[in-house]
C-alpha cells in the first residue's frame, strides 16, 4: 500500500554561503522557512524538485523536506530540519543570535 503524500518544501544549501535555503512560489531562494512554497501534490513536488536540482550555479544538496502547517507558515516535522533551520545549539551565534 503506497504511503500518503505529506506536505513538503524544496530545500538546499546556498552554493556560495552554505546557508540553508528554501524555494518560494516565485522560484526565488529564501533563508526563511516561513516564506517557502508548501507542496501538497506529489507530481508537482517532483517537478519543483527536478527544476531546483538543475540550478547547480545557485544551490547544492537539493531535496524535499516534510513540513506541517504552523501559525507563521510551514514547520519542520523532523529534528534534522529543525536543526538545519536554527543551526548548531552550542551557543548563540549566526541564526540563533538573530532570533534572541
Amino acid at each position: 500500500m503506497p504511503r500518503e503524500f505529506t506536505p513538503k518544501v524544496v530545500t538546499a544549501n546556498a552554493l556560495m554561503e552554505g546557508d540553508v535555503v528554501y524555494l518560494t512560489e516565485t522560484d526565488a531562494w529564501t533563508r526563511h522557512l516561513s516564506e517557502a512554497e508548501v507542496l501538497t501534490d506529489e507530481a508537482g513536488a517532483d517537478l519543483r524538485l527536478r527544476a531546483a536540482q538543475g540550478r547547480v550555479d545557485e544551490v547544492v544538496g537539493v531535496y524535499l523536506a516534510d513540513v506541517a502547517p504552523g501559525e507563521t507558515g510551514p514547520e519542520p516535522t523532523h529534528f534534522r530540519e529543525e536543526f538545519r533551520r536554527t543551526g548548531p545549539s552550542n551557543y548563540f551565534h549566526g541564526k540563533q543570535a538573530e532570533t534572541h
